[in-house]
């Protein structure tokens, strides 16, 4: 009975010392990260934090958390993690090929139909996995027409609040239900002798565009090597210029997605010895009794997923918010609007109030977005509760010093070495950084990091590893 006493009288002893010490950490932390705020925060910027531990359901930090900012590319978690949430989640991004009509001897009496699924990893080789499955059928001349189905969603090419001088740039894409590369054209330039044009490859091989050549090898004076072309307008024009001293690539996108890809088929098709109408055309595939289905071509969520969170794709993102809207509404004509305001209910299933934000595409492109630290964290709660969307988002996820948009950051010898798992988003001014890291305690913890009106993306990405830091220590 006294050896009872005694255990019960230490044990109450040893509670408070306990609870004070987890107080005292947390109350470290807090002002670690307060000192990191006033010391190190980039001049006339400021942040929005929020930090939860996940294996005590704790918050351990917050600062400005609940105030609006614009996420850049950590908008794609909230797409991502919505459309991973559905029981449909794993259906793959499918283009098939299609004919209506009867093989007579060596005709089609018929027309070919190209139905889009908007999958944005479709390459080159896609494509002609799709035209060699077409080349088997019996028959080397098309009496009829020849179609791009692009119904799945409406014409508009870029989303909302994306600016029109970012194109060419390869990170602005034309949206389309079929899409050829990305919509790219990627261009490798190598040296020739001194002086003379650099040799150019480009791919995906077309006649949809032309190229023109500026290069110089080995000349410094021909100044920075560089590809876009005649976009001001809608030109498919690639122009390459500049030094060549060794192998460059650059990318350029393509205006008009949907031509691109058609023309290109079209093309490849007769050089498969197949006689072709002289053009296409766009229509929707009506299914009926003489509808058979010729090719086939799948990629599955989890690549496009990858591509989302590793390399911040907004193609993707956008491919994967309008595939979220079908899913969600059962429409087959869609906008990005049906995507959105899938996320939106998500928000309200979470206990949020999803008019208190702004969402205005998937990818975080868009200047009129804007969410906040605590929502995302969130979203970063309810995935890690499900196992089945934790899975693949957290293997999609950047890895600090280690690949993705990561790579660079959080080097070997610091506390976020391969500690973290988290999405980035930058562009003019806003910098930002979301997702999960492991204490050095064992504890699995969700962050938000929301940089705004900062110049220097440098200085917010070291200010964003140090809060990392300071978390995991």
């Amino acid at each position: 009975m006294k050896k009872y006493l005694l255990s019960l009288t230490l044990s109450l002893l040893f509670i408070p010392i306990v609870l004070w010490g987890q107080n005292t950490s947390a109350k470290s932390l807090s002002s670690r990260l307060d000192t990191l705020i006033k010391y190190q925060l980039p001049a006339g910027s400021n942040v929005g934090i929020s930090v939860y531990d996940l294996t005590t359901g704790k918050f351990l930090y917050t600062y400005q958390s609940d105030k609006l900012s614009r996420p850049a590319s950590t908008m794609k978690l909230l797409t991502t993690i919505t459309a991973l949430a559905r029981p449909d989640a794993d259906e793959p991004f499918k283009t098939e090929v299609w004919y209506q009509g009867v093989i007579e001897r060596d005709t089609l009496k018929g027309d070919i139909y190209v139905v889009g699924g908007y999958d944005p990893e479709f390459d080159d080789e896609a494509l002609d996995s799709l035209v060699n499955a077409v080349s088997r059928f019996p028959f080397s001349v098309i009496a009829g027409n020849v179609y791009g189905d692009v119904s799945m969603k409406d014409s508009i090419y870029w989303g909302s609040g994306w600016a029109w001088d970012d194109t060419p740039a390869s990170y602005q894409p034309y949206l389309s239900p079929l899409m050829l590369n990305k919509g790219l054209v990627t261009v490798t330039a190598s040296p020739g002798e001194k002086g003379e044009m650099a040799n150019i490859e480009c791919i995906p091989a077309s006649s949809y565009y032309t190229v023109t050549n500026e290069t110089q090898s080995r000349t410094p004076s021909a100044g920075r090597f560089g590809v876009s072309r005649d976009w001001l307008q809608n030109g498919n024009n690639v122009i390459i210029k500049g030094n060549v001293e060794s192998k460059r690539i650059g990318t350029v996108n393509i205006y008009s997605s949907q031509d691109f890809f058609m023309h290109t088929f079209l093309e490849r098709l007769q050089v498969k010895g197949i006689q072709c109408p002289a053009s296409y055309a766009f229509n929707e595939l009506q299914k009926d009794s003489l509808s058979v289905q010729m090719a086939l071509f799948e990629t599955s969520t989890q690549d496009v997923v990858n591509q989302i969170m590793k390399e911040s794709d907004n193609l993707n993102a956008q491919a994967l918010l309008c595939r979220l809207g079908a899913q969600a509404t059962g429409k087959k004509r869609i906008s990005d609007e049906d995507g959105l305001s899938a996320i939106r209910k998500q928000i309200k299933a979470l206990g949020g109030d999803a008019d208190s934000y702004k969402l205005a595409d998937g990818c975080g492109l868009s200047n009129y977005n804007y969410i906040s630290p605590d929502l995302l964290v969130s979203f970063l709660k309810f995935a890690y509760s499900r196992t089945d969307v934790f899975q693949k988002l957290y293997k999609a996820l950047p890895i600090g010093g280690v690949d993705g948009t990561l790579k660079y950051r959080m080097q070997r010898g610091t506390p976020s070495h391969k500690n973290v798992h988290a999405k980035t988003g930058s562009f003019t001014a806003i910098n930002c950084l979301a997702g999960y890291l492991r204490a050095a305690n064992g504890h699995e913890v969700a962050f938000a990091i929301m940089n705004q009106n900062v110049l220097s993306g440098a200085k917010a990405r070291a200010f964003q590893d140090a809060v990392c830091d300071e978390i995991i220590k």
